[in-house]
């Protein structure tokens, strides 16, 4: 016999409402976003944090949200592709997205867009990366740069030329 599933209570901000949950505190926050607040951006890929496509930014930071306890997410600020921009209003990198084909069967795409927004800032703060030559100027983002950045993401079309091209034109 299965002992019954006890849930607790997780406050969660995302895209700057609040939410009350009643989790099994083993839910996982792309779960969480997903099955209890309907907001089905963030896509479950691998759900083992090896593709990116559950992306979102916690904190600003990004962050696999298949990896993260919902619980764990609780007093931070979570924002999904769902809050960055819309049509009316969209995010730059969403823009440059559309603007460069950077997509193609665009199941990737929400956890690129939030990784690109995330590495954009990380790289505005001087964060160097693993090719970051003059860690004086770890904000320049050239090709190599931006493809590194970007490492733990994958589009299994190959849209990856023009999403680097996409970042590019708004880090310019």
């Amino acid at each position: 016999m299965t002992p019954p599933v006890t849930t607790q209570r997780v406050d969660l901000e995302v895209n700057g409402v609040q939410h009350a949950c009643d989790l099994d505190p083993r839910t996982t926050l792309l779960d969480a976003l997903r099955e209890h607040l309907d907001l089905t951006g963030s896509k479950k890929g691998c759900d083992h944090g090896q593709c990116g496509a559950c992306t979102v930014l916690v904190d600003g930071r990004r962050t696999n949200s298949c990896l993260l306890l919902a619980v764990a997410a609780e007093g931070s600020t979570v924002t999904t592709i769902e809050g960055l921009g819309g049509p009316d209003l969209p995010h730059p990198v969403q823009e440059a997205f559309l603007e460069h084909d950077a997509y193609q069967c665009g199941y990737c795409t929400p956890g690129q867009i939030c990784s690109a927004v995330g590495m954009l800032d990380e790289a505005a703060q001087g964060w160097p990366s693993v090719v970051t030559d003059d860690l004086t100027d770890a904000g320049e983002l050239g090709t190599d740069e931006i493809r590194e950045r970007m490492s733990g993401n994958i589009c299994r079309c190959g849209a990856y030329v023009n999403i680097v091209t996409a970042i590019a034109a708004v880090d310019a």
